[in-house]
């Protein structure tokens, strides 16, 4: 399932701008990727509940990346559509998608034989992006929610030609 929104048909954001990936739960995970393709931070959150972060997810565009150009979702339609609301008012560009989506592109077939194999993989492959990028490490262990946030971002910077093929350091 990709659902794939650009306010700027047939552009890519501008060179300034940033992307913010989420994915998609009560307990999100963010990753901030710059206009070169890279990791900038990534961390996670729990909201507790929905209509928390509902109420959060203005706030959450503005606050964490004012800079923003695009948001790159992954998860269930019903918590994308405010995620996608909050984007349009905003005019940021948007793509949604499933984690088979970018769990083709970025794994191999045999990491992706389970649910744990996956996560536990992006985990992995998260961990190399962070390094690759410079970004600095998260203060306390990665969470599986942060790690694939990274992930859909690396996806979605390939996407949007932000990155003009998967570096080799992360192959």
């Amino acid at each position: 399932m990709l659902f794939l929104s650009l306010m700027a048909k047939g552009e890519h954001p501008a060179n300034s701008g940033t992307l913010l990936a989420v994915d998609l739960g009560v307990r999100s995970g963010f990753a901030l990727y710059s206009a070169e393709g890279r990791l900038l931070t990534c961390r996670s959150q729990n909201f507790g509940d929905l209509p928390r972060l509902r109420r959060a997810i203005p706030g959450l565009l503005q606050r964490e990346a004012p800079h923003l150009q695009a948001v790159a979702l992954e998860g269930p339609t019903q918590l994308a559509k405010p995620w996608l609301a909050a984007a349009e008012r905003r005019e940021l560009q948007t793509l949604h998608l499933s984690a088979e989506r970018w769990r083709q592109r970025l794994l191999l077939p045999r990491e992706q034989r389970s649910g744990a194999d996956a996560k536990r993989r992006a985990g992995d492959l998260a961990l190399r992006v962070i390094s690759w990028s410079g970004a600095p490490r998260p203060p306390v262990a990665l969470t599986h929610d942060a790690a694939e946030a990274v992930l859909v971002g690396l996806w979605a910077v390939l996407e949007f030609g932000w990155l003009p093929a998967l570096p080799r350091e992360l192959r």
